[in-house]
């Protein structure tokens, strides 16, 4: 499995029900090491952001074997509508 930008938010949409996903690939040369992410799901109204970083883990289980650097932002969809507007 070749894990890709595409790949990851597909993922994150369908399982954790995410209404905005940004994928960026931050390896060197865009090799597919190393992503930073943000994803904002209703899912994590109410959730500590350990958990909210746990179910991020739990969804890319298989891509994170691959992946040597994980960066990830996880909101609600209140807390992106603020983060917006500043």
């Amino acid at each position: 499995m070749s894990v890709n930008p595409d790949l990851l938010r597909e993922k994150l949409t369908a399982e954790i029900g995410a209404i905005h996903v940004d994928v960026e690939d931050t390896s060197p040369n865009r090799c597919a090491a190393s992503f930073k992410v943000l994803v904002v799901s209703p899912q994590f109204e109410g959730k500590p952001l350990l958990q909210r970083h746990r179910m991020v883990n739990n969804c890319l289980a298989e891509e994170l074997k691959e992946i040597h650097a994980f960066e990830q932002k996880t909101l609600t969809p209140e807390q992106w509508e603020k983060q917006k507007a500043q």
